[in-house]
C-alpha cells in the first residue's frame, strides 16, 4: 500500500511538472563551452586566486556582478549585488627571540603560532622542561612541578610516536592538548621542542586566520623551538638533540630568555555577491543555489587558481541563472523566487555563509532549499563506479523526506547519472557534510545538497587549473541541479520540514 502510494504521489509531481513547463526546454543554456568560457576568467591569473578579502576577490565579485546584470537578474540586496562583511585578521608586527643575550632567528630556529600571541614582551629567568608534555592515565610529566607563572619546555610529540594517531584530535599526545594540559597547570607559555621543523621549508606566514569577530586574547604564547633553542635553555653550550634531551630531568632550568611577539588586529572587507529572479505566485518563497567564489590565493609566489574548488560551483550557478533566465524570457519563469548567491571566506571557515545565515536577506524559514556547489568540475580518482556519469549527493535525506524522492525522480527521468551518496553520513570520517556553504543553512533547518566530485591530487594546490576540467561531465552534473532547482521552484507546496535537525557542531 504504501508503495503504490508513494508512486502515486510520485506521478501527480511528474504531471503537476508536466503542466508547468519541462525544464530540459530551457537547460540548453548551461553549455561545455560557456562553462568553459566562465572559469576560464573566474579561475584565470588575473584573478590571483580568489583570497578572501583580496584584489583577486573583488575582481571576481565584479566579474559576478557583470554576469548577473548582463542576464537581467535583479540585485539580491535592496539595491546592489554585494552582501559586505568584515573579516578580522591578526598580524604578526615584530617577534624576537634570545636565550642568554644570544639572538636567534625567525624560522630558522622559532616560529610563533599566531592563534595563540599574548602581545607584549616578556622576560622569563627559568623555564621549566617538562620531558613531553604528558598527562594520561599512565604518565604525568608535570608530577612535583610548579609551572605557574612560568615558561614551559616541551618535546612534540610522545615517547612512543612523533605523530598522535589523528593529527586533528586533541588528546594528551597532541600539541593542542599539551598546550592546554600546560596552561591548565597555570603556564605563562609553552615551548615546543621541533626536532625536524626547522629550517623551515617555507616561510611562515605572520598573519594569523580571518573571522567575522575579533579574536580573544590570547593568554600565553606558544612557539615552537629548535634543539639549538632548547639546547641553550636547558644550559647547555653545545647544540644536543631531542633523543638526549627526553632522558634530562625535569624541572627548573636557570637561563634568561626574552620573547617578543606583538601583533594587531586588522579589519578587512569581503562580499557575498548576490542576485535574485523574482518568482510569481510564490515570489515570497525561495531557492537557494549557492556556491563559494573564493580560494587560497598566491602562497609563497605561486597561484592557486581553484578551477575545481571552487571555480566550477561558482560558473554553475551562472549558467543556472541564464536558464532560469531563458525560461521566464518565454513565459514560464519560476513560481518562487530563485537566488543566485556566490559567498567568500568559505575557505577561512565557511565565514560568508555564515554570516548570510546570521544575517539573512531573505527569510530563512521561506527558504524553501539550498543547492549548494562545491567542486563539480573532476573525477575522484577512487571512485569504482562510472566516472564519466556520476556526482556525490550528500545531505538530500536530512532535513527532508521530500528531496530524495525529487533528486531521484528528476535524475531518472532526465540523465541517469549515479547519484552516490558514500560521503552522505554526518559520521563519515572526511566530513564533507560540515565542510561547505550548505551547512549553515543546514544548521538553520534549511533543507539542503550539496552536490560534489570528489577530491583529487590537485586539491588545494596550485595546481587545480582550468586544463584538468571533465568539462562534458560537468555540463551534465550542472544541468541535474539546474532541473532539481526547477521542480522544487515550481512545486505547489514548500518542501517539508520533517526530519529533525541532528548534527553535531562542526
Amino acid at each position: 500500500m504504501r508503495i503504490i502510494l508513494l508512486s502515486t504521489l510520485l506521478l501527480s509531481a511528474s504531471i503537476s511538472i508536466a503542466q508547468k513547463g519541462d525544464p530540459s526546454t530551457y537547460a540548453g543554456t548551461i553549455t561545455a563551452a560557456d562553462l568553459k568560457k566562465h572559469l576560464t576568467i573566474i579561475a584565470g591569473p588575473e584573478m590571483e586566486g580568489r583570497n578572501a578579502a583580496s584584489e583577486g576577490e573583488r575582481k571576481a565579485a565584479a566579474y559576478l556582478e557583470s554576469q548577473y546584470k548582463r542576464l537581467g537578474l535583479k540585485p539580491g540586496n535592496g539595491d546592489s549585488y554585494l552582501q559586505n562583511f568584515p573579516l578580522f585578521q591578526d598580524e604578526l608586527t615584530e617577534k624576537r627571540l634570545s636565550v642568554n643575550g644570544r639572538v636567534f632567528e625567525w624560522d630558522k630556529d622559532y616560529s610563533i603560532a599566531m592563534q595563540m600571541v599574548n602581545s607584549g614582551s616578556f622576560n622569563y629567568n627559568e623555564v621549566v622542561f617538562a620531558g613531553y608534555g604528558i598527562v594520561d592515565s599512565v604518565t604525568n610529566d608535570y608530577a612535583n612541578l610548579n609551572v605557574t607563572g612560568k615558561m614551559v619546555l616541551i618535546l612534540e610529540g610522545s615517547p612512543n610516536s612523533s605523530t598522535p594517531a589523528n593529527p586533528r584530535a586533541v588528546t594528551p599526545y597532541s600539541t593542542l592538548g599539551k598546550v592546554n594540559t600546560a596552561v591548565s597547570k597555570g603556564a605563562a607559555g609553552v615551548l615546543i621542542v621541533s626536532k625536524s621543523g626547522f629550517p623551515r621549508r617555507n616561510p611562515t606566514n605572520t598573519k594569523g586566520g580571518m573571522s567575522l569577530t575579533k579574536a580573544n586574547p590570547s593568554r600565553v604564547n606558544v612557539a615552537s623551538v629548535s634543539e639549538d633553542v632548547a639546547s641553550a635553555l636547558l644550559g647547555r653550550t653545545a647544540k644536543i638533540g631531542v633523543e638526549e634531551m627526553k632522558n634530562l630531568n625535569k624541572g627548573s632550568y636557570k637561563s634568561e630568555l626574552k620573547l617578543t611577539a606583538i601583533k594587531k588586529t586588522n579589519e578587512l572587507q569581503s562580499a557575498n555577491v548576490i542576485a535574485v529572479l523574482p518568482g510569481t505566485d510564490k515570489a515570497d518563497e525561495y531557492v537557494f543555489i549557492t556556491s563559494h567564489y573564493d580560494h587560497e590565493g598566491i602562497i609563497n609566489g605561486e597561484i592557486y587558481y581553484g578551477a575545481d574548488d571552487d571555480g566550477s560551483g561558482t560558473v554553475s550557478v551562472v549558467e543556472i541563472a541564464e536558464a532560469f533566465v531563458n525560461a521566464k524570457k518565454k513565459g514560464n519563469g519560476p513560481r518562487r523566487s530563485v537566488v543566485f548567491m556566490n559567498v567568500s571566506g568559505e575557505e577561512k571557515g565557511l565565514l560568508g555563509s555564515r554570516y548570510y545565515s546570521e544575517h539573512p536577506i531573505y527569510p530563512l524559514d521561506k527558504t524553501t532549499v539550498d543547492l549548494n556547489i562545491d567542486m563539480v568540475g573532476r573525477i575522484d580518482p577512487t571512485y569504482k563506479g562510472d566516472s564519466m556519469n556520476y556526482v556525490y549527493v550528500i545531505g538530500d535525506d536530512k532535513l527532508s523526506s521530500d528531496l530524495t524522492p525529487i533528486t531521484n525522480e528528476v535524475n531518472q527521468k532526465y540523465f541517469k547519472m549515479e547519484l552516490d551518496r558514500r560521503f552522505n553520513d554526518p559520521n563519515d570520517t572526511n566530513r564533507f557534510y560540515y565542510r561547505s556553504d550548505h551547512y549553515n543553512f543546514a544548521a538553520k533547518g534549511v533543507p539542503i545538497i550539496f552536490y560534489f566530485n570528489g577530491t583529487h591530487r590537485d586539491y588545494h594546490r596550485p595546481t587545480d587549473t582550468v586544463d584538468k576540467i571533465n568539462f562534458d561531465l560537468m555540463e551534465k552534473r550542472v544541468r541535474l541541479i539546474y532541473h532539481t532547482a526547477w521542480v522544487i521552484a515550481q512545486k505547489d507546496t514548500m518542501l517539508k520540514r520533517d526530519i529533525p535537525l541532528n548534527m553535531p557542531p562542526r
